[in-house]
């Protein structure tokens, strides 16, 4: 069984030609369908991503972030480094309850996916699978993104494949890629614009924006082993949207001093993640080989950094690192693993990040721009406990417009 980066490669350093092998050798088998959850596909794909998400009433934006869900088969899909109590029962269902249970605790305003979504290796119809994986999203008619990560191209569907499947389901805010833009590397480079709450000087800014890459798979340059990173295409793509998105919002009407605050949702983790020890994150590293980057280092840190508006980034891919830390101004956190399929920790609960981002009140009792972002972790125990909560950003008072 395919089942981690640790066990299929062995060291980080020598996956990228031992992956192109592994692919080959799969795909000369027969993929047998199984019978899981019915499809959710919408016809014609584009025609939800037109909706407008904006700041509810109660000056809150929430996101669930869902890391390395690693679904296959459903019920026929065993569970990796759980209790022995659990191996009989334990199945990509626990992965699916889990989901609906945070759904119904936290109630958020997007769900955003992290990446490795379905294990293509040990899936028999991708198709299937990733219809499965995010059934419970779609069951909740909350929008919902997703972006790809190592693992999700490894069985049926190529990668471009596995992403213009999510595009054309239901609810779903994905996209292929950005329209403005002919030549990107990748698959699933956008934005989202959440807009101010209704009847407020806002309600026609973005007052908070997301961007969302394709971090890659493997690297693909045979003397570069290891894992894929961000490419320079799609650091123009993210340059040219932040400038764009911070002239809309310092410009009338409602001028602003400053851009709206930013956060990058990703798979793959930078290799600044590896600047944090225990003394200054909040969570956990307990990787055995600590951080899982890219063995080269693109620069898109430093592109973040020079853009001035992310505040945080959120990755997957470690299972069992669930840190934030905050380097240069940015808040580098992981969403910690989620799925039962995927590698973790025996007796170590999976887990799922939430970001709450709040508004100020004006001096007219209105609601104004974001004033701070919080997060926190739930942990898969009986009562989903609350865990790690911290401030990443708030607005200094020298900011305030």
């Amino acid at each position: 069984m395919f089942s981690s980066k640790r066990n299929v490669f062995g060291s980080n350093r020598k996956m990228g030609l031992d992956f192109r092998g592994l692919v080959l050798m799969v795909s000369c088998f027969c993929l047998i369908p199984v019978c899981v959850l019915a499809t959710n596909r919408v016809y014609p794909p584009q025609q939800q991503q037109n909706q407008k998400l904006r700041f509810g009433q109660n000056g809150e934006f929430k996101i669930l972030q869902v890391a390395d869900m690693h679904y296959a088969d459903g019920k026929t899909t065993p569970c990796l480094d759980v209790l022995p109590s659990q191996n009989f029962s334990c199945s990509d269902l626990n992965t699916t309850v889990f989901l609906n249970r945070m759904i119904q605790a936290e109630k958020p305003n997007l769900i955003v996916f992290t990446g490795d979504n379905i294990f293509g290796f040990d899936s028999s119809d991708s198709a299937k699978s990733l219809d499965a994986a995010f059934a419970p999203a779609i069951t909740s008619n909350i929008p919902w993104v997703a972006v790809l990560g190592n693992h999700d191209q490894e069985g049926s569907l190529s990668r471009k494949g596995v992403m213009k499947h999510i595009v054309g389901m239901k609810n779903t805010l994905s996209k292929l890629n950005p329209q403005e833009v002919h030549i990107i590397d990748g698959f699933g480079n956008y934005n989202l614009e959440i807009g101010g709450v209704e009847g407020t000087d806002f309600v026609n800014k973005s007052v908070l924006n997301l961007y969302f890459l394709d971090s890659g798979d493997y690297s693909k340059v045979p003397t570069i082993f290891g894992y894929d990173w961000i490419k320079p295409s799609q650091q123009l793509w993210f340059q040219r949207t932040s400038a764009k998105l911070r002239k809309a919002y310092i410009s009338g009407p409602k001028p602003q001093k400053e851009a709206a605050p930013g956060l990058a949702y990703f798979h793959i983790p930078l290799p600044e993640y590896a600047s944090f020890d225990s003394s200054n994150f909040t969570g956990v590293k307990l990787e055995p080989d600590g951080i899982s980057s890219p063995s080269v280092n693109s620069g898109f840190f430093t592109t973040l950094v020079e853009a001035g508006d992310v505040k945080a980034v959120f990755t997957g891919h470690d299972h069992i690192n669930d840190f934030c830390g905050k380097l240069t101004g940015i808040q580098l956190c992981y969403g910690g693993g989620f799925g039962y399929h995927a590698y973790g920790k025996a007796g170590w609960p999976r887990r799922a990040r939430v970001v709450v981002a709040s508004l100020e009140k004006t001096e007219k009792g209105s609601w104004g721009d974001v004033k701070s972002i919080k997060t926190w972790k739930r942990v898969d125990d009986h009562h989903l406990t609350a865990i790690d909560g911290q401030v990443l950003w708030s607005k200094s008072f020298g900011n305030r417009s």
